[in-house]
């Protein structure tokens, strides 16, 4: 057999496991429906009241724009196909359409990640938070290196990310910052990276370059609105507002008026803050979308009896609840203990190359 024969068979078989990709999408996505789902929305558009609740709005755009892009990413992976196939039939496929099959696999293998994304909050935005674990300074500045990581990410991926609420570090790094991230599917593929990361590497606090394990925890939660938990009643004679100065990065008092919020929840006692807005009352807002996420993910643990009782937040970041360990000395090596995915460019995972570990993690989970 040829060289350019077994390439054409490989070819066909390619264009043969498109085809039951195309097939498996078309079913999970159900592409009736969701034609059937954006002239609805785009019936809501056209209400001379469309405008009269802005928040409302956006959301519903946003919504029409998601769907709209997932029913032309699978009608292009669907004329593809189909001209492909158009192809074999004519005996005409040969090595030179390599590159057009590639970028089809290549559209193919996103959608079926997509496909992975089927939870009721998946298509939300997310908010993030890093707590800096065991470890003093050490830990502070590997939080900072995770929120570097995080946002690198976010732009690569051409999402946004807003700082929420923001504590420095005492000599270096950050105790604890909290972020929203704006995308579609946000937090469908960020929810994984919750759990503790640990670091082990050496000191570069320490004059004799000892090596040091460090730990930050990262929380994940979905962008929640007071329509999206029709379950949780949350009474205004349950919460306590505290309001005060908001400080800048540096320390300093950037605001002369309190517009940073700290509420608390008091029948669990849980505690959000939000500082990072100009006005009181966009604090106010963030604060209530943050407590909500909250309820809704503790009352999820409750009814999976994770927990016994609503109280604290977070597990402690330190030994024997890691999810991902990143050693940079005596060797380079990141590995995620649950996929077991492991990479020695350590450098590129710190700068924000983590889609490995985010795919492989929905794959392994769904």
């Amino acid at each position: 057999m040829t060289p350019d024969k077994i390439m054409t068979e490989n070819l066909q078989d390619r264009v043969q496991a498109l085809r039951n990709i195309l097939d498996n999408l078309s079913i999970v996505f159900d592409l009736k429906k969701l034609s059937s789902t954006i002239k609805a929305l785009e019936v809501k558009t056209t209400d001379p009241t469309f405008w009269d609740n802005q928040d409302q709005a956006r959301k519903t755009l946003k919504e029409l724009e998601t769907h709209n892009d997932l029913v032309a990413r699978i009608r292009k992976l669907k004329d593809g196909v189909e001209t492909l196939e158009e192809l074999l039939k004519e005996g005409s496929l040969d090595p030179s359409f390599v590159r057009e099959i590639g970028e089809l696999e290549d559209l193919a293998g996103k959608l079926k990640l997509d496909s992975f994304l089927s939870g009721p909050y998946d298509k939300k935005n997310a908010i993030v938070t890093i707590h800096a674990g065991q470890g003093g300074v050490e830990a502070m500045d590997w939080a900072s290196m995770l929120y570097r990581m995080y946002i690198r990410f976010i732009e690569k991926k051409g999402w946004e990310a807003t700082t929420i609420d923001f504590s420095e570090g005492d000599e270096a790094g950050i105790k604890s910052v909290t972020f929203k991230v704006v995308g579609t599917m946000a937090y469908g593929y960020l929810k994984g990276e919750a759990g503790t990361h640990r670091l082990v590497r050496q000191s570069p606090f320490n004059a004799d370059n000892l090596r040091q394990t460090s730990f930050a925890l990262v929380g994940v939660l979905p962008e929640l609105e007071e329509g999206d938990l029709p379950d949780i009643k949350i009474k205004d004679e349950d919460l306590t507002w505290q309001f005060y100065r908001s400080g800048g990065h540096g320390g300093q008092n950037v605001n002369k008026v309190s517009t940073a919020v700290r509420l608390i929840y008091k029948p669990t006692g849980i505690t959000v803050t939000a500082s990072e807005e100009r006005f009181q009352e966009q604090n106010r807002k963030i604060a209530m979308d943050l407590l909500r996420a909250k309820l809704w993910i503790l009352e999820k643990e409750r009814k999976e009896n994770k927990v016994s009782e609503i109280k604290g937040e977070y597990r402690p970041a330190s030994w024997g609840n890691q999810i991902r360990s990143y050693v940079l000395h005596p060797y380079k090596m990141v590995k995620d203990l649950r996929t077991k995915v492991q990479t020695s460019d350590c450098d590129s995972v710190l700068s924000g190359d983590i889609d490995e570990f985010i795919e492989a993690e929905l794959m392994f989970t769904s």
